[in-house]
């Protein structure tokens, strides 16, 4: 699974967000940005990134998921 295919699942899901994909065998990272996250705990987050590839988890095409969950604002303090 490449990280376009990856990316536009998460698209699919939370459709308001910045998604990001970087790939290491079958380790992927998902760097999501919205404004679905604003209020949310760290794991309510990381469950919306989850639900959105629980498919592609559990059928084992992707062993390992990183989902880095943040809100525009704390997304923008990063890079600063």
């Amino acid at each position: 699974m490449d990280a376009t295919e990856v990316t536009q699942l998460v698209k699919d899901a939370l459709p308001d967000c910045e998604v990001q994909v970087q790939i290491d065998g079958n380790h992927y990272m998902v760097v999501v940005i919205g404004d679905v996250f604003e209020g949310l705990s760290t794991i309510k987050r990381q469950q919306l990134i989850n639900k959105a590839l629980f498919q592609q988890i559990m059928d084992g095409t992707i062993h390992a998921l990183h989902p880095k969950p943040f809100t525009p604002a704390e997304w923008a303090a990063r890079q600063g």
